[in-house]
């Protein structure tokens, strides 16, 4: 039996781990449901609240049967009251938005064993970080720098490892069949050699990743791309350029994953407010970034409602205080119409 628990984000990646014992279910969300009846998708789903997790493969396989469904992925998220789990229950239908990825890649192609293995204690010194809630991690050089100091000084180490190899990290991002070697990689580009020619190596190859077959790929790929971004605004001599694009194709992922992560790392790059980056989100993912926004867990449904009151066109303080008030369709409904109200005020 296949349970997707997501226990802990370890480097930007969430662990999905088969379990014996089942944990319950505290919430049930349903996203990507917009002409099937979302109840059908819950009675098929064969699971409440209060009960245990259900078997992945078993609940998507009969979620798939639906008329109109073309695809579902159920993903199991830490906590809601009592160490409960909220379920999240993407659904894509037919002749809906379609992220497009990669054939899986079949080369035998890897990373240096000690490299890799230094990227491994990483994880297992960010883990311990997280457990010891000194998690945080500065992005202003264009990678990530934990303020836990073992965790620090691991990546600063990767600094001269990656610039020496970073034809190979491009490689193995694009090409190895091990989907673990390309997460390495997808993480280890960020700390890439900043450069005309340099620069675009490592956009490119994580731009490339944001669209692999492997979630955990894509997960390290967008958490990368997010630091290389804020390094980039705060050091224009970098000459660096992060397009949006598949970050707002990712919002109309099926995995919740991939909608979390393309949603905060949106939330950094309309910071600016470009209008053609706004306007991509309103003619590619207005349905989605809404859905997302009403979210009843308030830490996953910020990002996306904060792309939403951008999108249509509200100050940052206006969108703020309206979170505060809990009143969220003030800006949900003004978003949604044709126009916002405010676009261009």
């Amino acid at each position: 039996m296949r349970y997707l628990w997501l226990i802990a984000f370890v480097a930007g990646q969430a662990s999905a781990q088969a379990v014996d014992v089942s944990p319950r279910i505290g919430l049930i969300e349903v996203f990507g449901a917009h002409k099937v009846p979302a109840q059908k998708i819950r009675t098929a789903l064969a699971a409440k609240p209060g009960e245990p997790l259900p078997p992945a493969e078993a609940a998507e396989d009969r979620i798939n049967k639906l008329s109109g469904v073309l695809a579902s992925r159920l993903e199991a998220v830490c906590c809601v009251g009592g160490g409960k789990m909220i379920l999240y229950v993407g659904v894509e239908e037919r002749e809906a938005p379609h992220v497009e990825l990669h054939p899986a890649p079949t080369g035998d192609i890897k990373l240096p064993a000690e490299l890799y293995d230094n990227y491994l204690s990483l994880l297992e010194s960010v883990e311990a970080s997280i457990r010891g809630r000194n998690a945080d991690e500065d992005l202003t050089n264009g990678y990530s720098l934990m303020a836990d100091p073992y965790a620090r000084e691991a990546q600063r180490n990767f600094i001269p490892a990656v610039e020496k190899n970073l034809p190979l990290l491009d490689q193995v991002a694009r090409q190895s069949s091990d989907p673990e070697q390309r997460a390495a990689a997808a993480y280890l580009l960020q700390y890439g050699p900043r450069g005309p020619r340099m620069s675009k190596t490592i956009t490119d190859a994580l731009q490339y990743a944001v669209r692999d077959q492997e979630d955990i790929v894509r997960r390290n790929a967008m958490r990368a791309l997010r630091a290389v971004y804020v390094g980039a605004k705060l050091h224009p001599d970098q000459e660096i350029a992060v397009e949006p694009t598949w970050f707002v194709e990712m919002l109309n992922s099926v995995v919740w994953s991939d909608r979390r992560s393309a949603a905060q790392e949106l939330v950094s790059i309309t910071e600016d407010r470009k209008p053609e980056t706004l306007e991509l989100i309103r003619e590619r993912a207005l349905p989605a970034i809404v859905e997302m926004a009403r979210w009843q867990n308030l830490d996953h449904a910020l990002p996306a409602f904060i792309l939403a009151g951008r999108v249509a066109g509200f100050e940052e303080q206006e969108i703020k205080d309206a979170w505060v008030k809990e009143d969220r369709e003030s800006i949900l409904s003004e978003v949604t119409g044709k126009k916002g109200r405010r676009k261009g005020k």
